[in-house]
């Protein structure tokens, strides 16, 4: 059953107790081990917090859940942002503007996971993957949704998509990856560039979606009565 982020940030919060408090454990050592550049399994997540394999797979089944519960936490707060703002421009720029910093802070666990769906991927078209549980990732498209909120009664439902997919590749990790590693960007300039390329393909999409106004022909000159033809049937006065 899917279940919002507001649920998910209410489950969160509402964890406690001696197994939260050691799910919190296991999280907090799978992110470490992510910051040193290692993609842990759910077995060297426990052999570093010094817990039994069995223990550990009964709160993670898998490294996939393990990686997207590991995601989860990086996030934090950007999985319940919503905006009261009415112009899809100013709420992209706002979404923007309050993942970037969090995303860059985190930026070696997002890496990791994405490269484990990368690698994933790999063996899947490969034939390799087997029973493997694949990681799951989309946060994304919630929230580029709830940013295009005020867009959804003004463009048609293929233009809205179309515009969600463009922004999808200006916000998340592969851009961040793509304006850090290959433009050299810091975490504020990537953030600039992508609030630039965001409100231009706002602007493209409200372009190509508004209403084109019909062209009235133009009104033909009024005639006198000395300048009218005469009409069929009836002689010219000499």
């Amino acid at each position: 059953m899917a279940v919002s982020r507001q649920a998910e940030s209410r489950e969160r919060t509402a964890e406690t107790g001696p197994r939260a408090r050691m799910k919190r454990v296991m999280l907090a050592t799978a992110m470490e081990l992510m910051e040193r550049g290692v993609i842990p399994s759910v077995s060297e997540v426990a052999e570093a917090a010094s817990v039994s394999r069995a223990t550990a797979y009964r709160y993670f089944p898998s490294q996939a859940v393990m990686i997207q519960e590991a995601v989860g936490e990086a996030l934090g707060p950007i999985l319940d942002w919503h905006s009261e703002l009415d112009n899809a421009e100013e709420r992209i720029s706002q979404l923007i503007a309050f993942a970037y910093p969090r995303m860059v802070t985190n930026e070696t666990t997002l890496r990791a996971a994405l490269q484990l769906a990368i690698q994933q991927r790999a063996r899947l078209q490969a034939g390799t993957l087997g029973e493997e549980e694949p990681i799951v990732r989309g946060h994304r498209k919630e929230l580029l949704a709830e940013a295009l909120r005020p867009l959804k009664g003004r463009l048609r439902r293929p233009a809205f998509d179309r515009l969600t997919q463009s922004l999808s590749l200006i916000f998340g990790t592969e851009a961040l990856v793509v304006l850090k590693d290959i433009w050299g960007l810091d975490g504020d300039e990537a953030r600039r560039v992508a609030v630039w390329a965001a409100h231009a393909l706002v602007r493209a999409a409200t372009a190509e979606g508004a209403p084109v106004k019909p062209v009235r022909p133009a009104r033909r000159p009024r005639q006198n009565a000395a300048q009218r033809p005469p009409r069929k049937g009836v002689k010219a006065l000499n």
